[in-house]
């Protein structure tokens, strides 16, 4: 059982920054492809971006791609996100998942691929 607490959310003002931080508990963290989730109020669950295991492979979501950066220390069982140059269309709540750990060297866009989840922190950008 993987459990995950995400941290560092609030709220900015457009062009500011935030880092979102997803502290996990387990012993096999390096396993676990990490990725990122937001969900804005009356839409679907949206993917943001994915980390491999060893943190060799990252995937984009193209609204924020060259704004947003993940990583990951294994060594602290912690999964990143740095947000800058935040818009209001980034205002959602977001959240972090974590697969299995059976595939942990792909990552995934797909919400079914992720078996673990954690509470959601909320993000607001501001005009």
């Amino acid at each position: 059982q993987v459990q995950l607490v995400e941290s560092g959310g609030g709220l900015v003002q457009a062009g500011g920054s935030l880092r979102l931080s997803c502290a996990t508990s387990g012993r096999t963290f390096s396993s676990h492809a990490m990725a990122w989730f937001r969900q804005a109020p009356g839409k679907e669950r949206d993917f943001v971006v994915a980390i491999n295991g060893g943190g060799s492979r990252t995937d984009y979501a193209d609204s924020v791609k060259d704004r947003f950066t993940i990583s990951r220390d294994n060594a602290k069982n912690t999964v990143y996100l740095q947000m800058n140059t935040l818009k209001p269309e980034d205002t959602a709540v977001y959240y972090c998942a974590a697969d299995s750990g059976s595939q942990g060297w792909i990552t995934s866009r797909n919400t079914y691929e992720y078996r673990y989840w954690g509470q959601g922190t909320q993000v607001t950008v501001s005009s």
